[in-house]
Formats: structure tokens, C-alpha cells, sequence
């Protein structure tokens, strides 16, 4: 039997914490002294009988029961939003909704044309996008304020809870300006240390697989390199510069038949990782998700293959 002394606050407060990684953050977003949030957390912990979170000076890490408590407490609190929105929608009037997150090289090729065939399936249907880091989107996910996620696979830790979909593979390339020195010929890996470099950030999802990459080729280090992701950022810089970009293809894909950009002769085969769609796996799919499903996976059928 459900402890009816246990809050929407406590749920609230626990999955915020758990999330952001600290109590700091956590008073941010919540809108609360820490004081106030700690009261919370420890409430929780004693109505539960166990310690569901340590701290140290890296942060606040989930214990065994915390994992427990999290998963679940996630996908209640998303079910609950999930009603509450289709509530307002019905007294609104208006059609359903359909909450889509999108990483950035899915963003740039496969989401366009993955829309445009869902409209034409479902033209009532409220679609709401929007773009982020895997972290950042999977974490909505968990806690309802997305229906469904579109990028690649991470990292198991960030799978947790997480339901995937594979809709293709696709591999990282390393782009350059048109007409840039290395055009042509495939470089020597050694070569590419004498240019800038983009390189991708800590919780990206293609880091890893490009610090693999590079490990095989012997390149431990870049002399003159920024972490980054961003398309806008990567797509001007390049033109002010010689610089040299690791990116999911997808990402740079137009800017590639365009003429703008161009990808260097190199075999970046270790890069390549799944890319799909992502949902909760206890949550019963409305019809606007089942239509965007389909209406994806015939864009990723649709897709060139590199």
C-alpha cells in the first residue's frame, strides 16, 4: 500500500535532484531555499525507511534504493503529466499532442522529412520539437515532458529506463570548408594535429566513439582544439577558418550537397552507432505516436546510405 504521507513534492523534489546531479541545482529549477529542499529529501528518506542519495564533493549520486525509488517514481510522475495534458487538451478543444526530442543530426536530416510525411498521416495532431543534448532529452523522457526521443543510442548509463528503436546507423565524419588544404588525398592521421579542431564535449553522444577513433589512429592530443557541438557554431566557423570538424553525418549533410562543406577521405567506419527512436517502455504509444514511428522509420528507409 502507497504511504499516503508521500507528496507530489517529495516525487518532485527527489527526481529533480537525482537529475541535475546536486542539491544547488536543484533549488534553482524548483524554485527553493536549500534548506527547504533538504527538509524535503530527508522527509522522503524517512518515509521510506532508506537512504536514497549520498553526497560528496562530485555531487549527489543515487544509492541502490535511490535507483529503485527513481525509476519508478519517474514513470508515475510522467504518467500523471501525461493525463493532466490530455485533460487541457480535451477542454481546450483542440487535436492531440505529441512532444518530440530531437538530437542535433537528426534535427538537420531525418526530422524534416519525417514530419512532412507525418502531417500528411495526422494534420490535427499539435507537434511540439525540440533539439538538445542526449542527457538533457532522455532525462525529459524518463520524466514525461517528452513523449519520444530521435537520435543516436548513448551510453548505457543514459539508456536507463529507456526504450530504443533502431532506425538506421550512422557514422561521424570529419568535415572540413570546401577548398581546404586536405581535400583530396586521404591525410596522414598525424597530419590533422597541425589544424584546429572541433571536437565533441563530454556527454555527447559520439565522444566516445570519436576518442576511439583517434586512439586507433595514435592521436592523443589536439594543440588547437574547442569542445563543441553546435551546427550553427561549427557551420561558421569553418568558413572563417581551416578548421577541421568531427560531426555526425546527418548534422552536416546538406551543407555537404550544397558544396559548403566537405568530408575528408577518411575511413571513420569505428564512428558508426544506431541511431532510433527512444520512448518509455511502460507507456501505451497514442495513435500520434504510432503514426510518427511509422512516419519515421519511412524517412530512415528513405535516407541515402553512406
Amino acid at each position: 500500500m502507497i504511504d499516503r504521507r508521500i507528496k507530489l513534492r517529495h516525487v518532485e523534489c527527489f527526481l529533480a535532484i537525482a537529475r541535475l546531479g546536486s542539491l544547488k541545482a536543484a533549488c534553482a529549477e524548483l524554485n527553493l531555499t536549500q534548506p527547504a529542499v533538504s527538509k524535503t529529501l530527508k522527509e522522503l528518506e524517512d518515509l521510506l525507511g532508506a537512504a536514497l542519495m549520498t553526497r560528496d564533493r562530485g555531487g549527489v549520486r543515487l544509492t541502490a534504493e535511490g535507483r529503485v525509488f527513481h525509476e519508478f517514481a519517474g514513470q508515475s510522475l510522467a504518467a500523471l503529466r501525461r493525463g493532466l495534458d490530455g485533460v487541457a487538451e480535451l477542454r481546450q478543444g483542440g487535436g492531440e499532442a505529441l512532444r518530440v526530442g530531437a538530437l542535433p543530426s537528426v534535427a538537420a536530416r531525418l526530422m524534416p522529412e519525417a514530419v512532412l510525411r507525418f502531417r500528411a498521416l495526422s494534420p490535427d495532431t499539435r507537434l511540439h520539437l525540440r533539439d538538445g543534448a542526449h542527457g538533457a532529452l532522455t532525462a525529459d523522457l524518463r520524466e514525461g515532458r517528452l513523449d519520444m526521443v530521435i537520435g543516436r543510442m548513448g551510453a548505457a548509463e543514459t539508456m536507463q529506463g529507456v526504450s530504443f528503436m533502431q532506425l538506421h546507423q550512422e557514422r561521424v565524419v570529419l568535415v572540413a570548408r570546401a577548398g581546404h588544404p586536405l581535400e583530396g588525398a586521404p591525410p596522414a592521421a598525424e597530419a590533422l594535429t597541425r589544424w584546429p579542431v572541433l571536437y565533441p564535449p563530454e556527454g555527447a553522444a559520439i565522444r566516445p566513439l570519436v576518442d576511439r577513433w583517434c586512439m586507433a589512429q595514435g592521436l592523443t592530443s589536439f594543440a588547437d582544439r574547442i569542445d563543441c557541438v553546435s551546427g550553427a557554431f561549427g557551420r561558421s566557423y569553418l568558413r572563417m577558418t581551416d578548421a577541421l570538424w568531427f560531426i555526425s553525418e546527418g548534422v552536416v549533410a546538406q551543407d555537404r550537397a550544397d558544396g559548403r562543406l566537405t568530408a575528408l577521405p577518411l575511413d571513420l567506419g569505428l564512428t558508426a552507432g544506431p541511431v532510433g527512436l527512444m520512448t518509455r517502455p511502460e507507456a501505451a504509444p497514442s495513435r500520434s505516436q504510432q503514426l510518427f514511428a511509422r512516419a519515421l522509420k519511412e524517412a530512415a528507409e528513405a535516407l541515402p546510405i553512406s
